[in-house]
C-alpha cells in the first residue's frame, strides 16, 4: 500500500512529508519547490500484542516504544498541482502520472488560507481553501477520464460485439487502468455504484463516464484531508468551514507539519521524549536547550499540542491506513509457540494487511515462494490450524507453513 501526498504548491507537503519521515528533501516558501516525487517509510502507530502475551518484544521490520508499535509504511510527496493540470498546465502531468500507483490520497491544504490557487503567498485568511479541495479532486477525475476516454469508441462497441467477442466492459476497463493500482472488484463495484448497464456502453454519455471516474477514485485512491498550518490563529475557523462542507464526503484531520517536524528532530537528537501521535513531549532531564528552543517547543505545546491534542501528522497516517484503506496489523512468526522468528527474536514482524486478506495473502506478502507452496497457517493464540482462506483478523499472530518451509 502507498499513500501519495498531494495539493497545490506551497501549503507543506514536503514538510508533512519530512515530519513522517525525516527524510530532508527540499522545503521553501516557493511554488514547485518539489519538481521529482520523493518516496520514503513513514509508520503507522498501533499497540503493540507483546503485553497480551507477557512477552518483551524484538521487533527486526519495526519498532515498540512503551507499548506502541511503530509499523513502516510507504509514502511518495509529488510535485504541486494548480488548476488545468489534467491538460498539462504547471507539473500537472507529472504530478498526475507520480500517483499511479497510490493506493490512497492525502490531500494537505493551507488551513491558514495563506496561499491562493496557484500557491503564491497572501494575506492570511484571506483565500478558501475549500476551492483547492474541490479543484484537486476535479483534476484527479479529469486524469482518470482522459484515460478511460481513449479508446472508449472501440471498447464499447467490442463488448456490444457479443458472442464474437466475449468482452466485459469491467475486463477492458481494467486492462485499461491495470498500471493505476485499481482493481477489477473496484472496477465492478463503481459501476454498479453509477447505475451503469455494463452490457450497453455504447449508451453510456460523458456525463456518465465522468460519473464513474469519481466512483472508482472514491473506491481505489479515497482522500484525506490533512488542514494544514493548524497552529495559524485564523485556522480554526477555517478547519471549521472545512468540516462544515466536507466532513460527510472526506475524513478531515487539522495538522501542523513544522510542528511534528520540529519535535521529531527534538526527539532525534535526545532532547525530548516524544513518540509520534502523542499530544505531550518531555524535555529530558540535562537537556541543553538554547533559549530560541525553548520558545520554540513552548509555541508548540501551547498553540498546537495543547489546542487540538496532537500535530495531526500521525492522525493523518493512521487514518488514510488503517481506516481509508481499512487495514489491521497481524504479526508473522516462524514459531508459534515462542512467538519468534528462526533467529530468536520476538514478535519480529508486523504488517499492515487489509481487511478481508487471507492466510494466503499474508504468505505471498511475506515472501512469494512461501505463497506459492503454501500449506497451511497456525494461529498462535489458539494453535489451530488455517486454511489458505482464512480471512485475517486485526492483532493475529500468525505462523505460515508451506512447502519451501515445512515444520
Amino acid at each position: 500500500m502507498l499513500a501519495g501526498i498531494v495539493g497545490k504548491p506551497n501549503v507543506g507537503k514536503s514538510t508533512f512529508f519530512n515530519a513522517a519521515t525525516l527524510l530532508n528533501v527540499p522545503v521553501a516558501n516557493y511554488p514547485f519547490t518539489t519538481v521529482k516525487p520523493n518516496f520514503g517509510t513513514a509508520y503507522i502507530r498501533v499497540k503493540c500484542v507483546h503485553e497480551e502475551f507477557g512477552v518483551s518484544d524484538n521487533p527486526v521490520n519495526s519498532a515498540c516504544v512503551n507499548g506502541t508499535r511503530l509499523i513502516p509504511v510507504r509514502i511518495v510527496d509529488v510535485a504541486g498541482l494548480v488548476p488545468g493540470a489534467s491538460k498539462g498546465r504547471g507539473m500537472g502531468n507529472k504530478f498526475l502520472d507520480d500517483l499511479r500507483q497510490a493506493d490512497v490520497l492525502l490531500h494537505v491544504v493551507d488551513a491558514s488560507g495563506s496561499t491562493d490557487e496557484e500557491g503564491r503567498l497572501v494575506r492570511p485568511g484571506s483565500y478558501d481553501p475549500s476551492k483547492d479541495v474541490e479543484f484537486v479532486k476535479e483534476e484527479v477525475v479529469q486524469w482518470l477520464l482522459s484515460i478511460i476516454e481513449r479508446d472508449w469508441s472501440k471498447m464499447a462497441r467490442t463488448v456490444e460485439a457479443g458472442s464474437k467477442s466475449k468482452a466485459r466492459i469491467e475486463d477492458l476497463l481494467f486492462d485499461k487502468l491495470s498500471g493505476l493500482s485499481v482493481s477489477r472488484k473496484s472496477i465492478e463495484e463503481a459501476i454498479s455504484r453509477s447505475e451503469l448497464k455494463s452490457d450497453k456502453p455504447t449508451t453510456w454519455a460523458l456525463e456518465d463516464l465522468k460519473r464513474l471516474c469519481q466512483s472508482i477514485l472514491k473506491i481505489s485512491k479515497p482522500f484525506l484531508i490533512a488542514a494544514n498550518k493548524c497552529d495559524q490563529p485564523i485556522a480554526k475557523e477555517i478547519v471549521s468551514n472545512l468540516e462544515a462542507k466536507f466532513s460527510n464526503e472526506y475524513p478531515i484531520v487539522p495538522c501542523a507539519a513544522e510542528a511534528e517536524l520540529v519535535l521529531r528532530r527534538a526527539s532525534e537528537r535526545g532532547l525530548i521524549d516524544y513518540v509520534p501521535g502523542d499530544a505531550t513531549f518531555t524535555v529530558r532531564p540535562g537537556a541543553s536547550l538554547s533559549d530560541a528552543q525553548k520558545r520554540a517547543l513552548d509555541l508548540i505545546a501551547k498553540q498546537v499540542l495543547e489546542i487540538w491534542k496532537g500535530t495531526g501528522v500521525q492522525r493523518a497516517l493512521n487514518d488514510s491506513y488503517l481506516k481509508l484503506l481499512k487495514g489491521i496489523v497481524v504479526y508473522p512468526v516462524e514459531d508459534e509457540s515462542k512467538l519468534t522468528d528462526k533467529k530468536g527474536n520476538i514478535l519480529p514482524d508486523a504488517r499492515i494487511m487489509r481487511q478481508g486478506e487471507t492466510a494466503l495473502d499474508l504468505a505471498f506478502a511475506i515472501h512469494s515462494e512461501l505463497g506459492g507452496s503454501f500449506l497451511y497457517a497456525i494461529d498462535a493464540r489458539t494453535g489451530m490450524r488455517l486454511g489458505a482462506d482464512y480471512q485475517l483478523k486485526n492483532n493475529d499472530v500468525i505462523k505460515v507453513v508451506s512447502a519451501a518451509r515445512k515444520g
